[in-house]
């Protein structure tokens, strides 16, 4: 069976940001209908911040029991705890303090300042993954439900950048040197870890991405737009503002997200 791949295009990054909340309020309050437990996985950037702070203003937002969601992040910036460019920094200021979430539940990636080597930092955070994957879980990483993931105005996503070696590990969890762009030591799940979902939502505003979501819409090749790599195993959504979508390849159908 081919996994679903959608494009839905919001008139603005306001009502872009409202829309991804109302969509993810509904998935996590039907999986929870279901007797489970949400993993999801956030990413950083302009966007998610505008969608966390969505969720937490959101009047449906106590609809989803928050003590029962699980929260892991695709990448992170290799600085220490609390440092204003760390994406967990983010995601606390606009969500999880304003949410019941279980700590216990919130797995961010290590900090500089608790572990002091990234290669060291990147074992360990694939260590708490393989000891939440359950029995049947592939390859000892969980199964999330939802990933969702930024991309750059080069085609990266998390912190796997065009051209770089970490878009060939094999393994869950990548140390990110030299990256392109500041910070330049990261942590990143692999294209693999990424791909490990039920559902990737790519979550993109701004026409300065515009060129990168045309790209990985027409079939550039992964080592050199790193968003055509992730797809989810049930579904794929793009859910782009009308700048982001302003060179969408011909082929690609262009729904009304409003």
């Amino acid at each position: 069976m081919t996994a679903e791949l959608s494009v839905l295009v919001h008139h603005s990054p306001e009502q872009l940001a409202e829309a991804v909340c109302a969509r993810l309020l509904t998935s996590f309050v039907d999986i929870q209908s279901a007797g489970q437990v949400p993993r999801w996985v956030l990413t950083g950037g302009s966007i998610a911040d505008r969608v966390h702070a969505a969720v937490a203003a959101s009047a449906a937002r106590d609809a989803v029991d928050w003590s029962r969601v699980e929260l892991w992040w695709g990448d992170e910036r290799f600085l220490p705890d609390g440092h204003e460019d760390r994406n967990v920094t983010h995601a606390r200021r606009a969500l999880l303090n304003h949410i019941a979430i279980d700590q216990t539940r919130v797995h961010p990636m290590p900090a500089a300042d608790v572990i002091d080597d990234p290669d060291l930092a990147a074992a360990a955070y694939e260590q708490t993954l393989r000891s939440n994957a359950a029995a049947s879980d592939h390859g000892g990483t969980p199964l999330f439900d939802l990933v969702m993931l930024g991309v750059g105005p080069d085609g990266h996503v998390a912190s796997l950048f065009p051209e770089q070696p970490a878009l060939h590990d094999d393994r869950a969890v990548v140390a990110v040197r030299d990256a392109p762009k500041p910070p330049p030591t990261r942590l990143s799940l692999t294209m693999q870890t990424l791909g490990h979902a039920r559902e990737v939502w790519f979550v993109v505003s701004g026409a300065d991405k515009a060129q990168a979501v045309q790209l990985a819409l027409s079939g550039g090749g992964v080592f050199q737009v790193p968003a055509a790599g992730p797809r989810g195993k049930q579904r794929t959504l793009w859910l782009l503002d009308r700048a982001a979508a302003s060179q969408l390849p011909a082929e690609v159908s262009q729904p009304g997200g409003d």
